[in-house]
């Protein structure tokens, strides 16, 4: 007589069922296998040779360059003299993310950034769309900075040699060009130093940082010498809201500061190293941003400050009457626009590694030069791509679509690193975000309130970008997840 209250008979061998489809998007890649894939790839493996010198340097190359040198004439008509104010505000509102960032580098030391913390903690969906973000920010940013660097390279031919490039070779179609040479060939410049492995990319980029720190402090003690105090009388001429208008601006100016977790995998003592490097060079941009305002303004009327005429270059030939020392400052904003180029590059080149060995883009992306430890394929493809990008094709609002991506990014680490500290609280964390969750809740709404403030041609091209990465996710990415694979589904990545 059979027992109808017995449980039926299972046979042990019997493989246990696939989770469905909403379960894959959320599996999530374990902490302990991301930190063992740790520099391997196809063919080879990333070198550790990064100490927290190079990595501070890195993220400061990456942060210190376009922004500084151009932003003030933008910044100082919506906040007068308070713009020192407004660097102030914006470079807390970095420190929100900053934090976060760096308590997830130092418990995740890997080579995606935000992408392998996403991926960690909220899943893969999660994770290929800050993926996706990142290839945004970095992509676009390289092609953006890129044709800045041709213009401060005009700028220094005209003055030391009275020669320009023709508009013909330095604008792309549509700015009254036909090809923008000098963009394409600083970007080849770095993917030459990126192809020598990271210890040569990393002395070169040593070498762009402390010439543009010189260059900031030697604006600095020349500026001073025409400051006026009657500059400072008005010190909020259009209030608070002005201030906050002019932040939120100049925060665009602090973006890179997370460069240095996309070496994780390259750096001697990552859990160390990284939050000191991401928190060090945040407050060294801060201090130097703060000061060179303040000297800009007190050696000029903040009314005069209008767009090219409020340049560092002009304000150094007005207090000297000499010519010179506006050309040596041009010089050196060729050398600090070519360290974000050369960083930034870096930056792409090491998510989309670590998204290919995960399965999520192709393989080639993953392959790493044996001699060098430097993914060559990579680097060659992503600096053609940026490099044809800013010569080719006028960016115009494009270039938004960087702060966008670069926000979205900011605003998933946030949450990351909330989720991390939930699920598993017994990590061991070289560094930990004070006063948790609020200071990370601050980071998100700080993100997301700018992300508001956006244009919505941005937010159509924002949509377009993120409508065509989903495709390519779920036609190739989803189906090649190293995680689909039965035996590397655990129940933390489930």
């Amino acid at each position: 007589m059979i027992d109808q209250g017995a449980p039926p008979h299972r046979d042990a061998t019997a493989v246990p069922p696939s989770p469905g489809p909403a379960a894959r998007l959320m599996r999530r890649k374990p902490v302990e296998r991301l930190v063992a894939e740790g520099g391997q790839g196809e063919g080879g493996s990333l070198r550790r040779s990064l100490g927290l010198w190079q990595l501070t340097m890195l993220s400061i190359g990456a942060t210190l360059g376009t922004g500084i040198f151009v932003v003030l004439g933008e910044a100082v008509p919506k906040a007068g003299p308070a713009v020192t104010l407004s660097f102030v505000i914006a470079g807390l509102t970095a420190l929100f993310s900053a934090l976060s960032y760096a308590e997830l580098a130092g418990t995740i030391p890997v080579a995606g950034s935000s992408y392998s913390y996403a991926y960690a903690t909220m899943g893969e969906l999660v994770a290929w769309i800050c993926g996706w973000c990142l290839v945004l920010e970095y992509g676009v940013s390289v092609a953006a900075v890129a044709v800045g660097w041709g213009e401060y390279l005009n700028e220094l031919l005209d003055g030391t040699i009275g020669v320009t490039i023709p508009s013909v070779l330095s604008a792309p179609p549509g700015d009254g060009g036909a090809f923008n040479l000098p963009a394409l060939i600083v970007v080849l410049l770095a993917m030459t130093f990126l192809l020598g492995g990271a210890r040569e990319s990393a002395r070169a980029n040593t070498i762009m940082v402390v010439v543009k720190i010189a260059a900031l402090v030697l604006f600095c003690a020349i500026g001073v010498q025409g400051f006026r105090s009657g500059n400072y009388e008005h010190f909020m001429p259009l209030g608070m809201a002005g201030v906050s208008a002019a932040g939120a601006t100049l925060f665009f100016s602090y973006i890179g500061f997370d460069a240095a977790s996309t070496a994780g995998e390259e750096a001697k003592n990552a859990q160390r190293d990284l939050p000191r490097a991401i928190m060090l060079s945040l407050v060294i941009v801060t201090v130097l941003y703060v000061l060179v305002a303040a000297v800009a303004v007190g050696a000029r009327p903040w009314r005069t400050f209008t767009d090219s005429e409020a340049s560092l270059a002009q304000i150094m030939t007005d207090v000297t009457g000499q010519s010179f020392w506006g050309t040596l400052l041009a010089f050196c904003a060729v050398v600090a626009i070519a360290s974000v180029v050369l960083t930034v590059l870096y930056g792409q080149t090491r998510v989309l590694f670590a998204m290919s060995r995960d399965g999520l883009v192709p393989r080639v992306f993953s392959r790493v030069h044996p001699k060098t430890g430097a993914p060559r394929a990579n680097t060659v493809i992503v600096s053609l791509f940026c490099g044809l990008l800013a010569a080719a094709i006028p960016l115009g609002q494009l270039a938004d679509a960087t702060s966008i991506g670069t926000l979205f990014a900011f605003a998933l680490v946030n949450v990351a690193v909330v989720v991390l500290r939930r699920s598993r609280p017994d990590m061991r964390r070289t560094f930990r975000v004070p006063l948790s969750p609020v200071l990370p809740a601050l980071g998100f709404a700080f993100c997301v309130w700018m992300m508001g403030s956006l244009s919505t041609v941005t937010w159509v091209v924002f949509g377009v970008w993120m409508a065509v990465g989903l495709v390519f996710y779920f036609l190739y990415g989803h189906r090649r997840s190293r995680l689909a694979a039965p035996d590397t589904v655990t129940p933390e990545a489930k």
